[in-house]
């Protein structure tokens, strides 16, 4: 994966005020949204307890749409899932920047809850590549 240019962030609200126009949204009794940042503690610090790492300045970040795209498509299929997007951002990202922007709308917030852990579990595990810059 190449790493390009940090993209401009959208907008939630807008994001927001498209879905609920969607065709899917009489269907829609919950939207959900996850918005990824660059931490300052590393991922060894954070997931494995080390205490010994010291602060990230940044990240490089790329992904791979095609895959996104797929995970967006079995998101899809997940019972009382109706509306899926997602934004990720790219190139070399400073602490405090957004890594990605996801939204989820279902008709219960179990389903809901349960898609966007599975999206963003999907995308962070599979779809991306990380690397932390000290």
């Amino acid at each position: 994966m190449e790493f390009g240019e940090k993209r401009e962030k959208p907008s939630l609200d807008e994001w927001l005020s498209e879905a609920k126009k969607h065709e899917s949204a009489p269907k829609i009794g919950m939207y959900l949204t996850h918005n990824g940042v660059v931490r300052q503690s590393a991922r060894d610090a954070v997931r494995n307890g080390k205490t010994d790492t010291v602060p990230v300045s940044g990240m490089l970040f790329s992904y791979d749409a095609e895959k996104v795209n797929a995970a967006i498509a079995e998101t899809y299929q997940l019972e009382g899932i109706y509306y899926v997007r997602a934004w990720l951002n790219e190139g070399r990202l400073e602490a405090g920047d957004d890594i990605m922007m996801v939204l989820i709308g279902g008709d219960i917030r179990p389903h809901v809850v349960d898609a966007l852990q599975f999206l963003v579990g999907k995308i962070k595990n599979e779809c991306v590549s990380e690397q932390e810059l000290y």
